[in-house]
C-alpha cells in the first residue's frame, strides 16, 4: 500500500521572511515544510531548530533544510522569498536587476522539480518579480500569484483597530494596485463590525491611516535600520498558502496577472482575488469611483514603468 502523501510546502530563501514563513506554516500544520537556500547550512540549521520546537508547540510537520532543488519535488505550494532586502534610502526599483537574476535562477529550479505547484512570490519589487516568475516558469496565471495586498491590507487593518481601540478581528480593509508607494488603499470599502469606516472615523484620521499604510514597509525599514519587515509579510504569504492547501476560496487582495480586468493586460496588479485549491480562481473587479480609478491608473503606470525597465535589463 502506498504511503499517504502529506501536503508539502517549499519555502525558497531562508532569510528572515523565509524562515518565518516556515515557522507559521509548520505551526499551522499545513504540511511538511522544505526550507531551501543557497546557504545550505543556514537552511538546515534553521529547519532543524524549528523541528526541535515541534515537541514544545505540538505540531506535526516535518521540517527539512536543503540547498538542492530536487528536495522540493512534489511541493503543492512554493513560497519564493529569495532576494536581497531593501536597505534604508534604497527604492524598491534599485533592487530590480539583482533580484530579477535571483528570481530567474529560483524559478528554473521550481519549474524542473515542482512543475505542478502553485507559486507565491514575496520577493521585491513584488509586481516586477511576479512578472519574471511567470515568464520563467511558464505556468498558467492561476498558479503564479504575488503576495502584496494581504500584507498592505493587514497593516491598514492594524492601524484602524489601534485608532478605534477595537479588535483586529472586526476590521475589514484592503488595498489595490502595485506594492509600493502608489498602492491604492480603499477606505470606501473598509468596515468595522460591518459598519462603514467612513461613518465612524473622521476623514483626516482615515487620510492619515491611508498615508501610513502606503509607507508601511518604509516605516519598518526606517526603524530596523538593517533590514525590513518579516513577521507580517511571512504571515500574509502563509495565509495565501493556507487558502490554497485547504481550498478555502478566500477573498484576498493579491497581485494577479491581469488579462483585461480594469483594462489591463499582461501586468501583475494588486486586485481582489478568490484563492482556492487551483490557486487564483477568480479576479473580482470592483466598480471604482473617479478618485479610486485615478489612483489605480497611477499605480498601473508605475508597475508598467518597472516592467519596462526590467525588459531593458540583462539577467
Amino acid at each position: 500500500m502506498a504511503a499517504h502523501q502529506r501536503k508539502k510546502v517549499a519555502v525558497i530563501g531562508a532569510g528572515f521572511v523565509g524562515s518565518t514563513c516556515a515557522h507559521w506554516a509548520a505551526a499551522k500544520e499545513l504540511g511538511d515544510v522544505v526550507l531551501l537556500d543557497v546557504n545550505d547550512g543556514a537552511a538546515k540549521g534553521k529547519a532543524l531548530d524549528l523541528f526541535e520546537a515541534s515537541p514544545v508547540e505540538l505540531f506535526d510537520s516535518r521540517i527539512t533544510g536543503t540547498s538542492n532543488y530536487a528536495d522540493i519535488a512534489g511541493a503543492d505550494v512554493v513560497i519564493i522569498t529569495a532576494g536581497l532586502p531593501r536597505k534604508p534610502g534604497m527604492s524598491r526599483d534599485d533592487l530590480l536587476a539583482t533580484n530579477a537574476k535571483i528570481m530567474k535562477e529560483v524559478c528554473l529550479g521550481v519549474k524542473q522539480h515542482a512543475p505542478n505547484s502553485v507559486v507565491i512570490v514575496v520577493s521585491n519589487p513584488l509586481d516586477a518579480m511576479s512578472y519574471v516568475a511567470k515568464d520563467v516558469l511558464g505556468f498558467p496565471k492561476e498558479r503564479v500569484i504575488g503576495m502584496a495586498g494581504v500584507l498592505d491590507g493587514a497593516r491598514m487593518k492594524s492601524f484602524i483597530a489601534e485608532e478605534l481601540k477595537v479588535s483586529v478581528k472586526d476590521v475589514n480593509a484592503f488595498v489595490l494596485g502595485g506594492h509600493g508607494d502608489t498602492m491604492v488603499p480603499m477606505p470606501r470599502h473598509c468596515s468595522v463590525g460591518g459598519v462603514p469606516l467612513q461613518e465612524i472615523m473622521p476623514k483626516e484620521k482615515i487620510d492619515a491611516i491611508v498615508t501610513r499604510t502606503r509607507n508601511g514597509g518604509a516605516e519598518i525599514v526606517g526603524l530596523l535600520k538593517t533590514g525590513s519587515a518579516y513577521y507580517a509579510p511571512s504571515a500574509s504569504a502563509v495565509q495565501m498558502a493556507e487558502a490554497i492547501l485547504k481550498d478555502q476560496k478566500r477573498i484576498l487582495p493579491c497581485a494577479a496577472l491581469l488579462t483585461g480586468e480594469y483594462g489591463v493586460n499582461n501586468l501583475f496588479i494588486g486586485v481582489l482575488c478568490k484563492i482556492g485549491g487551483k490557486g487564483l480562481e477568480q479576479v473580482i473587479e470592483l466598480k471604482l469611483n473617479e478618485e479610486e480609478r485615478k489612483g489605480l491608473d497611477h499605480s498601473i503606470k508605475a508597475v508598467q514603468e518597472l516592467v519596462d525597465a526590467l525588459k531593458k535589463l540583462e539577467f
